[in-house]
């Protein structure tokens, strides 16, 4: 008797042992097959300077190579232009006027969602390099946080993905401060020649202008020569099959009507994401997508479930079928941003809408006023000499209303908002972002923060402070509602 229970009980002990080797197996090849994120985050970049997106002198075959080797969208858009706003929409998946920071130099409340947070409480190891801005709240989200080195702060990254721990997935949060003024020359980079540089037509095709723009091209090169140095140390660890490396900026390029602006040439974003072992090579989606989609889509290829206060949607099924729809609306914010600002924009099919709350002002940055690019824009206008495409920083005052077919105008020169044949087009995006403005419970501030820096021409203004923000009135930062996403 004893000797079959010690037989029964050795078996009980034998099947225990392999059911728990088993589901310890199971767990383990779990977490081996959940893939590393690597999201590198560029500063004050256009869309359309990238080599891969048809720039004809920009010198970045790194960031080629990674569209080559994997997906690029045409059709990408940020939630707004303006560095810590936009950042803080991106780690909380929710808009601007939602986030509690919907201004410039606003730091993010305490309380918000943070999606690295979510992928840190699932095993991956968090980290942030580089410019930050959001904040110290935000950075709580990181097992490591660092400021960067070296003159565009990515000089510790490849370092820091070899020093990573070797049991975990990890998320890295890379931010370039390339291509922030001001410029900083340094060796990675074979300097671009003012001969070389493509003039858009909104800037003065001056001396000025082309020695500004093509320094401009030298900090994007420096960053896509550290975006190689991490391509290559992937590939060197044998773990760049499942790596999943996405790229995107979080601004237009510092120049005037980009930086803060709505049209393309400020909202649109490049983003480009290579994950070999799942996108194939050379794929390209005009899908719409914005960046408030970017926190779902990293959850969801991680299987973790998405926190219901994030108001985008996740883009991972571009991934096998870049045909497929995401979205039919994307939409962005104009807020304070240096000078008080309100507009409000929606993206929708071939058409782009701007509505503007404070019309009665020009829209600047200091980027439309200092430097070459502005400095010499503001001499032209002055001696009476520009061309009617240069003008669109002088207007005073603006359209309440703007009205774009994108394909035929790629720069936004020709508003069709008051002509009326467009009229039932016009209707529905009204429509579209009433819709939006309601449900997401944006406002326009009754006691609005003021202008910190002196327009031109304009008294100096007094001591800043910033007041009543977008969103304020209606408690926004409680509001989870998206808005439209599709179409019904």
């Amino acid at each position: 008797m004893h000797v079959l229970l010690r037989s029964c009980h050795g078996l009980l002990c034998l099947f225990a042992l392999c059911f728990f080797s088993l589901t310890s197996t199971n767990v383990s090849q779990s977490a081996e097959t959940r893939p590393n994120i690597v999201m590198i985050l560029a500063d004050d970049v256009s869309w359309n300077d990238l080599g891969c997106y048809g720039h004809p002198s920009i010198r970045t075959p790194n960031l080629d190579r990674l569209a080559q080797e994997g997906l690029r969208f045409d059709n990408a858009y940020l939630t707004i232009s303006s560095c810590s706003p936009s950042r803080c929409s991106v780690i909380t998946s929710r808009y601007p006027h939602n986030t509690g920071a919907p201004e410039l130099h606003t730091p993010l409340p305490e309380g918000q969602v943070l999606f690295p947070q979510l992928l840190r409480d699932a095993g991956y190891y968090t980290v942030i390099s580089g410019k930050q801005h959001m904040g110290p709240y935000a950075l709580t989200s990181f097992d490591h946080v660092s400021k960067g080195k070296g003159p565009g702060r990515e000089e510790d990254w490849v370092p820091i993905l070899k020093k990573r721990p070797q049991d975990q997935p990890f998320f890295c949060w890379f931010a370039s401060t390339d291509a922030h003024r001001a410029w900083q020359k340094s060796k990675e980079y074979q300097p671009h020649q003012p001969e070389d540089v493509v003039v858009p037509p909104y800037l003065v095709d001056s001396a000025e202008t082309r020695k500004d723009l093509a320094q401009y091209y030298d900090e994007i090169s420096r960053l896509d020569y550290f975006t190689g140095q991490i391509l290559d140390e992937l590939d060197a660890q044998g773990i760049a099959d499942n790596t999943l490396v996405l790229f995107f900026a979080d601004n237009g390029r510092p120049f005037p009507r980009c930086k803060t602006r709505l049209y393309d040439s400020g909202i649109k974003t490049p983003m480009m994401v290579r994950w070999p072992k799942v996108i194939k090579p050379g794929t390209v989606t005009k899908s719409l997508v914005s960046t408030i989609d970017l926190g779902p889509t990293f959850l969801e290829v991680a299987g973790v479930k998405a926190d219901p206060r994030m108001q985008g949607v996740s883009f991972e099924k571009l991934f096998k079928h870049p045909d497929a729809k995401v979205r039919d609306y994307a939409f962005g914010e104009h807020n304070w941003h240096v000078f008080k600002a309100h507009e409000r924009m929606v993206r929708s099919g071939d058409w782009l809408y701007i509505r503007n709350a404070i019309p009665g002002q020009r829209n600047l940055c200091v980027e439309s006023i200092e430097f070459p690019s502005g400095e010499v824009l503001w001499e032209r206008f002055e001696a009476g000499k520009l061309k009617p495409n240069q003008k669109d920083v002088f207007l005073k005052p603006r359209p309440r209303e703007e009205l774009y077919q994108v394909s035929k105008d790629p720069h936004q020169f020709h508003n069709l908002a008051e002509k009326p044949e467009y009229a039932s087009e016009l209707a529905r995006l009204r429509g579209v972002l009433d819709q939006w403005s309601k449900q997401t419970g944006d406002t326009i501030p009754a006691n609005p923060s003021p202008d910190r820096n002196q327009r031109p021409g304009e008294p100096k203004p007094g001591e800043f402070e910033h007041r009543e923000m977008p969103g304020d009135a209606r408690n926004a930062q409680k509001i989870n509602n998206p808005g439209p996403v599709l179409a019904d």
